[in-house]
Parts: structure tokens; C-alpha cells; sequence
């Protein structure tokens, strides 16, 4: 069986060549193929890329989904390994995935367990570790599901579960952080309103997010993960509320400034 790894990028020189090197053995000597469809970086991204074989394709900005959906059907493998550009394969993992290639398999796709890192220490608890994820896929079966973020690749066949890590080199800094939370926060606005008109409401914009900080700070041991895990959890409440204010500021019961 031949694999494609398949990678959206947006300016990713300072993660690429981490994420490219560690696939290397699962498609080096003609074993499979790396496709990168990348939305217009204006740094080493593409150059990066070409260095290390992969087949380029330079497309508009068109949303997760849609992106990495766009990268599947150019591969012409018979599995899918979909990555993002700040997550590096495990060499562990990678001869797991190797297994699978190697023998027959009557399941459609494997979830592998990631580990995150954030601020410069990994994340072992709060539901950061495993954070299992779908990501090896038969080719007939790998399509995300159109939605603005979050996507997710709804599967009706039967999956297994790989054991070595995927590890994800989230958010080095704060800052880069706290823009990630505002962006998606921003498209997890647009999803609410387009589910359902949402008002001004407590229970969204301050209970929730109370909540959700409760949940996994607490009940889910993120206080375990130090300095570096209270911020995480907080500022992921954080973003609870700003989505959901954001909903309101964007939906059609919010007064008009006259």
C-alpha cells in the first residue's frame, strides 16, 4: 500500500522542515508521496517544501475543510496521512504506521494520539493527552466535513487506534496563542450564528466558560501542568466567551448603532 501525506500551508517555514523530515521513511523510495497545498506564503514555505520532494499546488484561501480537501484529491495514495504543518510524526508512530501499510486491513482509518505542546511544555493532562485524532484514512474515505473550523472527517467504517504519539508543536508563545483563540473564535462565531440565531446571553458568554475552565482545569487535572496549564485553560475559557459574544455581536438580535 502506498501513502500520501497531505499538508495545508499558510507561512509555515519555522515548522515545515520539522513536520517534512519526520515522514521521510514512510515515503522515501518511491513508498509514497507528500502533497502541500499552500495559500500564498510569502516566506520559505514553498522552498522548504520543494526541498524535501513534495508536490506543490499554490490555491486561494478557501477554508480548512475545503483546503484540505482540495489536497486529498490531488493524492494518489492508497492511505492518507493528514497533517498539519506544526505537527511532526514520531519515529515510533511512524513504524506503527509503516505496519499498516504493510499488511491488509479491513478499517477505514486510524486515529493516533497527539501530544501537545504548549509554551515549551507538553501537555499531559486536561484532555491535551491523548487528544486522539483522525488522521490515517483510506483514500475512499478521506473527506472533512465543510464546516468553518474544527473539521473533522465523518467516518461510517471501522477505525482502530495507533499508540505512538503525533506530536503537535502548537504555541511556542502567548501571543501566538492568544491570535490563534481570536481567529478561531471569529469562525466559531460564524458557525453558531449559522446554527442559530444567538442573543446576549450569561449562561454563553460567563457560565460556560467558567465552566469549561472548571471542567478541565479541575475535574480533568490541568492544574497538573503547572504555570503552563493554567494558562491554557483559562485562556481556552477565554475563548468560549469571545465566541459566543462574538455570535451575538454578529446575529440579527443585536440593536443596530443608529
Amino acid at each position: 500500500m502506498t501513502l500520501s501525506v497531505v499538508i495545508i500551508t499558510y507561512n509555515e517555514e519555522t515548522n515545515l522542515g520539522r513536520t517534512l523530515a519526520s515522514v521521510q521513511p514512510l515515503v522515501s523510495d518511491g513508498k509514497g508521496e507528500i502533497i502541500v497545498v499552500d495559500s500564498g506564503s510569502s516566506d520559505r514555505t514553498v522552498e522548504i517544501a520543494r526541498s524535501y520532494g513534495a508536490k506543490i499546488f499554490v490555491e486561494a484561501w478557501k477554508g480548512f475543510a475545503a483546503q484540505k480537501n482540495s489536497a486529498i484529491a490531488k493524492a494518489g495514495g492508497d492511505w492518507i496521512l493528514s497533517l498539519d504543518a506544526d505537527e511532526e510524526v514520531s519515529t515510533p508512530l511512524a513504524q506503527e504506521i509503516q505496519a499498516v501499510l504493510a499488511a491488509p486491513s479491513a478499517l477505514s482509518g486510524y486515529f493516533l494520539p497527539r501530544q501537545n505542546r504548549f509554551l515549551g511544555r507538553w501537555m499531559r493532562h486536561g484532555g491535551f493527552w491523548p487528544d486522539p485524532k483522525l488522521r490515517l484514512l483510506t483514500k475512499a474515505t478521506a473527506h472533512f466535513e465543510e464546516r468553518a473550523v474544527h473539521e473533522t472527517v465523518p467516518i461510517a467504517g471501522p477505525t482502530g487506534n495507533l499508540q505512538s504519539p503525533l506530536i503537535h508543536h502548537s504555541y511556542p508563545t502567548l501571543s501566538e496563542y492568544i491570535e490563534h483563540m481570536n481567529r478561531y473564535s471569529s469562525l466559531g462565531a460564524e458557525m453558531a450564528v449559522a446554527g442559530k440565531a444567538r442573543g446576549f446571553r450569561l449562561l454563553d458568554i460567563v457560565v460556560r466558560p467558567a465552566l469549561t475552565f472548571l471542567y478541565n482545569y479541575i475535574f480533568r487535572l490541568g492544574f497538573l501542568d503547572g504555570r503552563e496549564g493554567l494558562l491554557l485553560h483559562l485562556y481556552h475559557a477565554v475563548y468560549v466567551s469571545w465566541k459566543y459574544a462574538k455570535a451575538w455581536e454578529l446575529g440579527p438580535s443585536r440593536p443596530q448603532p443608529s
